[in-house]
């Protein structure tokens, strides 16, 4: 007997946000499954239900346990996975919710942002041949000791990636509110145009850099096992955006977009002691701590010291703080100053790479627009360049513009 095809679904907080949207998530996977698929259904929280958590969290204490965090965090998806397989029975097929602990998906110990090790499917395969639904807790798994983790700001992404990958599944299908990769944010640039396919690399760069379609780390094992995916709209039957190895004409678009991110914040270390080592004990302190950096820049020294600076996620800015002022007081540091009111803007493509002239015309189009800019950033496929928040929107609309990304290419 042939084997069934494998589709795993992903739907984000907002395909889930209320009763409504969970019947229409609900009839969605029904169809799947009446098309003769077996079918995992990844879901997410209820709309801002994770983020309402974080803020009640807030309200107690600015310094919550990270155990705890994961502890309060990872009730939401346990919502909102019983309250589809309930939406789900009603129109009269089987189906069954599972947690992250249930499924057996294996993480490290690194609280709120932990890495998935292994998933067991055994339990997943024998409900699927009893119900030929299941319905999978995103954002969670659990440590060797059944200590419940989270996996980080659009973890339910590498949940979905990750059991696609462990379940062997044919197409892993990504629902969101908008009906695929844009060449920008459209609720910023009304003309921003829908991508037909864009590759791993040039997604893995924008998702890395705010566009908040996916989560980076889920593109990177996406590319990795070969694992095509279909970001789509749960609110359309219109096709979404392919993210696959190969694009057709990848190296004749130059520049494929342009991304915003708000949620990072500046930290500069003042007057570091310009003795060799001295960088990377912060950096090394700063990775032991779980802290990812993200842009860094150190100023040239005429004077014995230096200022370092660099970019983290907002979430992290308290912890960071606490971590780069006891350094301050080790390397005898002058002090430490934060600015979170800043954003990160980048223009993205392949063709870069054989291309010149795309830096001069970025740093022209925001000088053209009276935008300065206080960090630079390369590689081979992406120009990233930190702002004034105030300006950010301006600066995307302009280098949108500047590049013809309202242009079928």
């Amino acid at each position: 007997m042939a084997r069934k095809k494998l589709v795993v679904q992903k739907f984000g907080g907002s395909s889930v946000a209320n009763v409504e949207r969970i019947l229409n998530v609900a009839r969605r996977v029904v169809e799947t499954k009446k098309k003769g698929n077996n079918v995992v259904v990844v879901v997410s929280a209820l709309g801002d239900t994770t983020d309402e958590l974080i803020e009640l969290a807030a309200k107690i204490t600015d310094s919550p346990s990270e155990r705890e965090l994961d502890m309060l965090m990872s009730t939401g998806e346990q919502i909102s996975i019983s309250l589809l397989a309930m939406a789900i029975h009603k129109l009269g097929i089987g189906a069954i919710s599972l947690t992250g602990q249930q499924v057996g998906i294996a993480t490290d110990k690194v609280h709120t942002k932990a890495r998935i090790e292994k998933i067991e499917t055994k339990r997943i395969e024998k409900e699927l041949q009893k119900h030929g639904i299941v319905i999978v807790a995103g954002f969670q798994g659990i440590t060797p000791e059944n200590e419940i983790t989270t996996l980080g700001r659009g973890g339910s992404d590498m949940s979905a990636v990750g059991l696609a990958i462990a379940l062997k599944a044919d197409v892993c299908e990504i629902f969101t509110d908008v009906e695929g990769i844009y060449t920008t944010d459209p609720r910023i640039v009304k003309n921003a145009r829908k991508l037909k396919q864009i590759c791993y690399e040039e997604m893995l760069e924008m998702a890395s850099m705010g566009a908040q379609v996916m989560q980076a780390r889920s593109i990177e094992a996406a590319s990795k096992f070969n694992i095509p995916l279909h970001v789509r709209s749960s609110f359309s039957e219109k096709e979404g955006t392919i993210i696959s190895k190969e694009v057709k004409s990848m190296e004749g678009v130059v520049v494929r977009g342009v991304t915003l991110n708000k949620s990072e914040a500046k930290i500069t270390i003042c007057k570091v002691p310009n003795k060799p080592g001295l960088a990377a004990k912060i950096f090394e302190t700063l990775g032991k701590a779980n802290i990812n950096v993200d842009m860094i820049i150190q100023n040239i020294s005429e004077t014995g010291a230096t200022d370092i600076s660099f970019t983290v996620i907002k979430d992290d800015l308290n912890k960071t703080l606490k971590v780069a002022k006891d350094l301050c007081e080790k390397i005898k540091a002058a002090g430490v100053i934060s600015d979170a009111d800043v954003a990160k803007i980048s223009v993205v493509g392949i063709g870069m790479r054989s291309h010149s002239g795309v830096a001069a015309k970025m740093f022209k189009t925001l000088a053209d627009e009276k935008i300065n800019i206080e960090m630079i950033s390369t590689s081979e496929i992406k120009i990233s360049c930190v702002v004034g928040k105030a300006g950010a929107e301006k600066a995307v609309k302009a280098l949108h513009k500047a590049f013809g990304l309202h242009k079928a290419s």
